[in-house]
This record gives structure tokens, C-alpha cells and sequence, in this order.
């Protein structure tokens, strides 16, 4: 397994190819770094912060219908997320600092079909305590980069609720921009959407 490292500069990988303006050796990666984040694939044991996160209220006040109630719940979701990386080669990840185990959130793509094509829907949840600090930006932004070199094929959008200026403003910082034509109806109302690599 090859783990990418964000540094100045670019987007690294230990002893490969830069990511960002070079292409990068096509091996396998499961988890990230940055300079404050390490992100790697979910196991099952994080099925237990997978049902705190997604359980709170807080954390899904902008889309409840991802909302969970039962650890049952949460054990079928990270069923899907593993099943994700094992079909795509690429997924969502578990969020901590370098210097704390304890997990902060997930950030990652999934492969979804959007206006009869198949693109990178971009995801990022954290916990309540960890609002504020530009945490959900940092990884945001290390996943586009990770995995728009592993599928730069593939359009990345995020879908974005219109009261949700923070992950907007995420949104954004990543790269991607306003794309108001591709706006529609999602499961809680109208999604904003923003993109990179539409053509």
C-alpha cells in the first residue's frame, strides 16, 4: 500500500510521483496524510464512531435522511463503504490528527451516476467538536487531489444544501466551482452543486 503525503508544493507519495501537475504511480492507497490529518480506509472497527457520528442529529442537521438511529445501522453503511472500495479503489476515509487516535469524522468520494454519467460525489462529515478548526477543508482538499489522480477520468462534484455555507465554503477551498446548471432536487430539498473536470 502507498500512502500520499500533502506538503508544500504538491501532493506526494512515499518515494513516487507527484500528484498535481505529474501523474502519479497508479498503486493502490489507502490512507492519506497531511500536515495536521491522517486519513485511511475504514475496518470495522470504526463501526462504532461511524453510528456516534451519524447518529447525531447535529452532524446531519442539513441532510437528515442520512441520519442513522441503530448500530445495526451503521454496521450495513460501512458494509457499503468497504464493498465501495473494494469495486472503485477508492472511497471514503476516517479522519484523526497525527498527534490523537481518536477519529474526527470521514471525508472521500463515491462513485455515483449524476445527470446519466458516472462522476465522484465528494463527502464530508465530522463531528460537532470538531467544527471550526479547518479540519473538514484540509481533508477535503487532500481527497480531491488523491482522487482526481485515481480517476481523472471522472468529473468530482459536491452536493451542497443552499443553508450550508460552511460546506460551501469547503466546497470552494477544494477547487471546485459553482456549477448552477447541474442544481437539483436531492433527498432533503434542493443541492447546490459545485464541480471540478465538468465538460
Amino acid at each position: 500500500m502507498t500512502v500520499f503525503s500533502l506538503r508544500a508544493g504538491g501532493f506526494w507519495s512515499r518515494g513516487r510521483a507527484r500528484i498535481g501537475g505529474v501523474s502519479a504511480s497508479p498503486a493502490r492507497v489507502e490512507s492519506l496524510q497531511t500536515p495536521r490529518l491522517s486519513l485511511r480506509r475504514p475496518v470495522p472497527a470504526d463501526i462504532d464512531v461511524i453510528h456516534a457520528i451519524t447518529s447525531d442529529p447535529r452532524a446531519s442537521v442539513h441532510n437528515p435522511a442520512d441520519l442513522l438511529t441503530t448500530r445495526a445501522e451503521a454496521e450495513e453503511l460501512y458494509r457499503r463503504w468497504d464493498q465501495h472500495w473494494d469495486t472503485h479503489g477508492l472511497g471514503y476515509l476516517v479522519i484523526r490528527r497525527h498527534d490523537a487516535p481518536k477519529p474526527l469524522g470521514f471525508c472521500g468520494v463515491k462513485v455515483v451516476r449524476f445527470r446519466s454519467r458516472e462522476v465522484l460525489n465528494l463527502f464530508y462529515r465530522l463531528t460537532p467538536a470538531a467544527w471550526g478548526d479547518g479540519i473538514a477543508s484540509e481533508a477535503a482538499a487532500a481527497v480531491v487531489a488523491w482522487a482526481g489522480n485515481v480517476k481523472p477520468d471522472l468529473p468530482i462534484i459536491a452536493r451542497v444544501r443552499p443553508d450550508n455555507i460552511a460546506s460551501q465554503r469547503i466546497a470552494v477551498k477544494t477547487g471546485l466551482q459553482r456549477a448552477a446548471h447541474l442544481d437539483e432536487e436531492g433527498e432533503d430539498g434542493l443541492d447546490l452543486i459545485f464541480a471540478s473536470r465538468w465538460r
